[in-house]
């Protein structure tokens, strides 16, 4: 870089450097206008990994002369533009040498060693600074350098760093902050530069294995969100507000992005990259334990309480999510954005670390704001392999929300907007699309969201007993995933399959005794395909019959297997093989377990209306000769059970629990997301990443 001969090398020299040559180190950081993407480019993997093994003294002091440069110009408050491109120049080159730090065990934590001879920090009793706290913040100084990131208050004189408010320089209204700072493209181009390189520093996770007995805090995001920070509360509200009041529409032009580049649309993916990192649970033992007592900026998002805050931030998050589903009679015309799952991990966090937020959430129809966008990903990412983890977190937050009896209620809402989701014309509620939604995704969607199955049902289970009124099109949804899941085909191909026979059953209990009133197309669906509810009161315990099942079951696996249809003749002769008696002995015991539930099938309450409704409803139709559905619907709209079924049982809701393995599983997951979403530059690319495994396609 610079005024470098070479550019590409770096102090790849056989001899080490002095830390007191200036001369040899500024060329690395020269006034030389530059981009990130030329520092990666002329900076190449191999060349870091050859001076790291190398010459590794001189990789150490250019991390610590780039560090001390940053330090420098936080002091002063670069007011000069060639000391603002060193800090841009130190800054770009430090995000692309970390991860190469980070992935040799030998040297992860060479940034928490101190530097010999480094200068002995006031507010540091035991010497010098690590040189990660310095970096840390000295970047975070830099976050509110005025004329660099933040526009300033003094027109003639320059201020002073130290004595600086940084409440003052807050980047966007909202939360705690009313004025609204002039935009400025280049204060947000340095902001984004930063933020990218803390993102970097914080990026240290990503090189250790996951485990759920992983513990380990990241020191990085510790450090950074702890009272050493003073800039942490504004730097927290910054982040929140300028992802809460972005707007990707702008001013509604057509092809408005088109015209200009949106460098606002850049900060914003980062900052919400930065908040999702920085508020984690700790992934240990003791699941409900945060990050540490000192997290200010998970303790920060906690106490927020003012309903014009909620408001802000639930309508920000709203607009952004629903971005995606917009359409116009003009293709293309407006602006997409890219960071929705980003956006899904936030809302999130901000429903589990703060209730009174979840509360406000559910409080009126506004959820449904979030709920529509959320139910399009899913739909959208179903059949999608590398979508995966997107459906899981989807899932989490609408079994999160199902736990609140709100949120039951305020699926009763007419579901008027048309979002481009290919599933039938229906007129109904939010519940209806929520059940379309979801059976979409059992019945066509990728094969390892079978996991999920428990959940998705969990959540219907969980909103049943306050629907009052499902259309005929999910009334049929819900009776066709339980006429597929009780087919012995299902049943006893495995051990807990039962389990969702189970919950759509506790599903009908729930709306016929809590809602029977309005739910004439579902009793009239129950009737209609009674005959599912009569097999299962009639399921098979003969350990024949299952092994067959088992075998046919088999036959369908070679057959998919080897991608040819099986003949008649080989499915004749695996379906006579013979039973002997220790595979009979065996079957019986396994039948004990498998059909140990069947006595416990919850069918006396839908035994029963069928018991009484169907005489009811044949004649009927004899009597006045009805055949049209309408007419039927009609004498079941006007019926009655009062008296007549059994006791009602209480309501059972299902809330999610914070454990270890979820906590785990959404760092991993919010750390892949971040990898894939940082490819201009790529960051990561072709470093030895061990948090999750990386396919090359």
């Amino acid at each position: 870089m610079g005024n470098i001969s070479n550019p590409c090398l770096l102090p790849h020299l056989p001899q080490p450097v002095e830390t007191t040559d200036d001369a040899f180190w500024d060329q690395f950081w020269a006034d030389t206008a530059t981009t990130i993407q030329d520092v990666f480019a002329l900076v190449p993997a191999a060349e870091i990994r050859a001076v790291r093994e190398e010459s590794p003294s001189n990789l150490a002091t250019l991390c610590y002369k780039a560090v001390e440069k940053l330090v420098q110009a936080a002091e002063s408050g670069c007011p000069s533009e060639k000391e603002r491109q060193i800090v841009l120049n130190c800054t770009r080159l430090l995000t692309r040498i970390l991860p190469y730090i980070f992935e040799d065990a030998d040297w992860r934590g060479f940034f928490w060693s101190t530097v010999p001879g480094a200068r002995q920090d006031e507010g540091n009793d035991d010497g010098a600074r690590p040189l990660a706290e310095s970096l840390l913040l000295a970047v975070s100084d830099l976050l509110f350098c005025p004329d660099f990131t933040v526009q300033s208050h003094k027109r003639d004189a320059e201020e002073d760093m130290q004595s600086i408010d940084s409440c003052e320089y807050i980047w966007e209204a909202g939360v705690g902050f009313a004025q609204s700072p002039p935009l400025d493209y280049i204060h947000d181009l340095n902001r984004t530069e930063l933020l990218k390189l803390l993102l970097t520093c914080f990026s240290d996770a990503m090189y250790l294995p996951p485990s759920a007995e992983n513990n380990i805090l990241n020191r990085w995001v510790t450090f950074f969100s702890s009272t050493d920070n003073r800039h942490a509360l504004p730097l927290f509200t910054s982040l929140l507000n300028v992802v809460c009041a972005y707007d990707p529409v702008g001013y509604g032009i057509p092809y408005n992005y088109l015209m200009f580049s949106d460098y606002r649309e850049v900060l914003v993916e980062h900052a919400v990259q930065i908040l999702i990192v920085t508020l984690e649970h700790e992934a240990g033992a003791a699941a409900d334990t945060l990050v540490g007592p000192d997290n200010l900026f998970v303790n920060y998002l906690s106490r927020i309480h003012r309903e014009e805050d909620f408001s802000f931030i639930l309508k920000g998050l709203a607009r952004l999510m629903t971005n995606p589903l917009i359409q116009n009679y003009l293709p293309n015309s407006t602006k997409k954005i890219q960071f929705h799952q980003e956006l899904l991990v936030l809302f999130w966090k901000l429903c589990d670390f703060n209730k009174k937020f979840l509360f406000f959430v559910l409080k009126s129809s506004d959820v449904l704001d979030v709920l529509v966008p959320i139910l399009f990903y899913l739909n959208d990412a179903r059949a999608d392999q590398s979508c995966v983890g997107l459906i899981h977190i989807g899932v989490f937050i609408l079994l999160l929300l199902s736990g609140e009896r709100n949120f039951g209620v305020r699926l009763n809402k007419t579901y008027s907007v048309r979002v481009p989701m290919d599933i039938p014309v229906f007129t109904g509620t939010h519940a209806d699309l929520l059940i379309m939604i979801f059976h979409k995704i059992i019945t066509g969607g990728h094969q390892h969201l079978k996991p999920l199955f428990d959940c998705l049902l969990t959540i219907i289970v969980n909103v049943s007993p306050y629907l009052k009124s499902l259309s005929m099109v999910a009334a049929n949804k819900l009776l066709h995933l339980l006429e597929a899941f009780s087919t012995n085909w299902f049943l006893f191909s495995a051990s807990q399959n039962h389990h969702l026979i189970f919950f759509l059953l506790e599903v009908f209990n729930n709306l016929i005794q809590y809602q029977f009133d309005g739910n004439c197309n579902l009793v009239y669906t129950l009737i209609r395909k009674r005959n599912i509810f009569h097999q299962l009161a009639n399921l098979t315990s003969d350990p024949v019959t299952i092994h067959k099942v088992k075998r046919e079951r088999m036959c369908s696996l070679i057959t998919f297997t080897a991608g040819v249809l099986c003949t008649s003749l080989v499915r004749s002769f695996l379906l006579s093989l013979p039973i002997d008696g220790d595979l009979l002995s065996f079957l019986c015991t396994v039948l004990r377990q498998v059909l140990s539930w069947k006595s416990k099938l919850p069918l006396q309450t839908i035994m029963r209306l069928l018991q009484v409704l169907v005489p009811q409803v044949e004649k009927i139709c004899i009597d006045k000769g009805l055949t049209d559905e309408s007419e039927i619907l009609k004498f079941l709209q006007h019926g009655t059970l009062v008296g007549l079924l059994p006791v009602p049982h209480p309501i059972l809701i299902r809330k999610y629990q914070a454990n270890a393995g979820t906590a785990m599983w959404l760092r991993t997951y919010t750390w892949g997301v971040i990898y894939l979403r940082n490819v201009d530059p790529p960051i990561w690319y072709d470093t030895d990443v061990r948090l999750f495994e990386i396919q090359r396609i």
